[in-house]
């Protein structure tokens, strides 16, 4: 069931933290563990959990602002849990982005259950583990890229720069908010992009100085050409372009009370 599933669990009670980590794995996934919100950023963007189990109340942090970070990079199911069980704040979980609420206490074959049903969601709505564009493929899983056939070999910034020009779906993205998006934690200069966008078109683009793939905005910041990738067809240099995008949203799974020690 829970092969080439990658979960994070976001969990400041050691104790749960482990137990949960030790019954996913049982069950086949891939898991990795974060106790606090800081640890919790870096590996997000390293790993790109297919699913993330993330505890409401961190000793860093709230959970449910960081749950809204995580629901606006759009390729993450969320399932909060919390000890919070007044309507209000299931509303509020679930308004942030989370796509269940497990309150505390909670039983482990409960968990596992809505665990396996949320992975389901993913299969069912033909959410990826491998983004295809093109000649160029994102595997997010293993975290590697293939153009044309070839790996190839991108540094863990550049991999991140990558997804997230994706998934702006062919809409401009200036540099600022390139780096927000790529390295939440960094504290470069915007100007920094530049750099890993000229190492990103010297190992995808077939004219790094005639780039087709990663376009410059004049005046904005970058672009990628998703529609050339689909049509096979280059446009040939850089070009200022803007697309509509529209991205559907899974809807939530009602509520329901959790885990006992």
């Amino acid at each position: 069931m829970g092969a080439s599933v990658c979960i994070q669990i976001i969990e400041g009670n050691p104790h749960l933290r482990s137990l949960l980590g030790w019954h996913l794995q049982q069950a086949g996934y891939w898991v990795y563990q974060s106790a606090s919100l800081y640890q919790a950023r870096e590996t997000f963007y390293n790993r790109q959990p297919t699913l993330v189990i993330l505890d409401s109340d961190l000793p860093d942090g709230d959970g449910v602002e960081f749950c809204r970070w995580i629901h606006q990079q759009r390729h993450s199911l969320i399932l909060m849990l919390s000890a919070r069980n007044h309507e209000v704040d299931i509303v509020q979980g679930l308004k942030a982005g989370a796509d269940d609420y497990l309150t505390k206490p909670f039983g482990m074959q409960e968990f596992l259950a809505r665990v396996e049903a949320l992975i389901r969601r993913i299969r069912m709505t033909a959410v990826p583990m491998t983004l295809e564009y093109g000649d160029l493929k994102i595997d997010l899983v293993q975290r590697r890229v293939c153009y044309k056939g070839e790996f190839v070999d991108l540094t863990p910034q550049e991999f991140s720069l990558l997804y997230v020009l994706t998934q702006a779906e062919g809409l401009p993205l200036s540099r600022s908010e390139l780096l927000r998006r790529a390295w939440p934690d960094a504290i470069d200069n915007p100007r920094t992009i530049d750099t890993h966008v000229l190492s990103l078109r010297k190992k995808i683009e077939t004219d790094p100085r005639q780039p087709s793939l990663i376009q410059t905005v004049r005046n904005v910041g970058y672009r990628f050409n998703l529609e050339m990738l689909e049509s096979s067809q280059s446009t040939g240099g850089e070009a200022d372009h803007h697309y509509p995008t529209s991205r559907p949203n899974v809807a939530p799974v009602a509520a329901s009370t959790a885990w006992r020690q």
